[in-house]
């Protein structure tokens, strides 16, 4: 045992060494994948909503993989956050899998510094102005919620090393998700565009007919002092505010869930996890299938957006964002995972991310607004966010 142990470690740190930009890695708490080439492309839909017949698509391009030799071909890539925009999703022509990451005692290594030009969109103060007006819209009842989100954009005079950043932020992140993805469209240059990110927070997983999501809202940044440390811990826990935008979270996932699934667990009250910057309040929520067909892709599908990174009434809160955030959101806050022929995936809230192409990245960070919240404590809550990328770039302040 101990032997296939080490086995396993050994090949979950040589697939994370062998990524190169424009293949697909994926480390979670439970297995390591790690996916090269392109043996078919999922299509993009005719008409508007994407998702709608995205679960159709997909089977149609696992099909033609099986159809073309693979015995057990899988879809990788990533979903946006706007219906409306094509998913980046493809079956590998190789895929790769292992245990866990491992690294053990091993001391992380010092990041090498890289200097970087930073432009906030939106400014820190038009950041808050936006939230102002959330929670203008929260207070005259068109809105319970809405999450805002501001963008860095840093650009480098060396080129960006996507999988040295991908080394960096799965060392940091051994007990959450690290993802990178190849985002470029077709009509893209022959340069590569990568999302990559250590997201806390998972979507679903489908293993068999057992399902599990878990949900996470209502936050505080880390303190390096223990005592305030601890102490912000104890005050997220016993937070009305944080409790009650959490609760309408777990909700919406359960409410999500429950049409699929014969039994579902969903936790009275919520916990609490950590990373190295945030505290969460977290519920794992498991179901059981009644329709074992039902893919992890289509209960993705039905989950996304939850209101952790959109705001209720979903539709409404979509509608805001798009006219108070002054740029795209691409990928952040959609979704990204893997979905395999028998229907088992795994699907992340693409969170603590970043779009990295040639010399620049686009850093992403939000924040969840609910009657209560104050702008700047909103404003520092991105900040804090933000921190997760910047440490593996080897940046301490911006």
């Amino acid at each position: 045992m101990l032997e296939q142990n080490v086995i396993s470690e050994t090949k979950a740190e040589h697939l994370l060494h062998e990524y190169q930009p424009g293949a697909f890695f994926l480390a979670s708490p439970h297995r390591v994948l790690l996916g090269k080439g392109i043996s078919e492309a999922v299509p993009d839909a005719d008409g508007q909503n994407q998702l709608e017949t995205l679960p159709g698509r997909i089977a149609e391009a696992l099909n033609k993989a099986k159809q073309l030799g693979q015995s057990r071909p899988v879809v990788v890539g990533a979903v946006p956050f706007d219906y409306l925009k094509p998913p980046r999703l493809v079956v590998p022509e190789e895929v790769r899998w292992s245990g866990p990451l491992q690294f053990g005692d091993a001391k992380i290594e010092q990041q090498p510094v890289h200097t970087y030009h930073i432009q906030p969109v939106p400014a820190p103060e038009d950041y808050k102005k936006g939230v102002e007006q959330g929670l203008a819209s929260i207070a005259d009842g068109t809105l319970s919620k809405i999450v805002l989100s501001r963008s860095l954009h840093l650009t480098s005079p060396e080129a960006i090393q996507t999988g040295e950043l991908l080394h960096h932020l799965a060392r940091h992140n051994t007990h959450g998700y690290t993802f990178a993805a190849e985002v470029s469209g077709p009509d893209d240059s022959s340069s590569h565009r990568t999302l990559l990110g250590a997201s806390p927070e998972l979507l679903v997983s489908r293993m068999g007919t057992q399902v599990v999501s878990n949900p996470l809202a209502g936050s505080r940044p880390r303190s390096d002092d223990p005592v305030e440390d601890q102490r912000r811990a104890d005050e997220l826990l016993s937070s009305a505010k944080d409790l009650h935008e959490h609760a309408v979270v777990a909700d919406a996932v359960a409410a999500g869930l429950r049409p699929f699934c014969r039994s579902l667990d969903v936790p009275e009250k919520p916990s609490l996890i950590q990373t190295e910057t945030m505290w969460h309040l977290s519920s794992v929520i498991k179901g059981e299938l009644s329709d074992p067909t039902v893919t992890s892709l289509e209960l993705a599908a039905a989950l996304h957006p939850t209101p952790a990174v959109c705001g209720t009434p979903t539709d409404l809160a979509r509608e805001a964002i798009r006219e108070i955030e002054p740029f795209d959101r691409g990928f952040f806050t959609g979704m990204v995972g893997w979905c395999d022929d028998a229907g088992d995936g795994e699907w992340i809230v693409t969170i603590r991310c970043a779009e990295a192409e040639e010399r620049s990245l686009r850093l992403f960070a939000g924040a969840g607004v609910v009657a209560g919240s104050k702008a700047e404590d909103e404003l520092q809550e991105t900040s804090a966010k933000f921190r997760t990328m910047l440490r593996a770039m080897g940046v301490n302040h911006i």
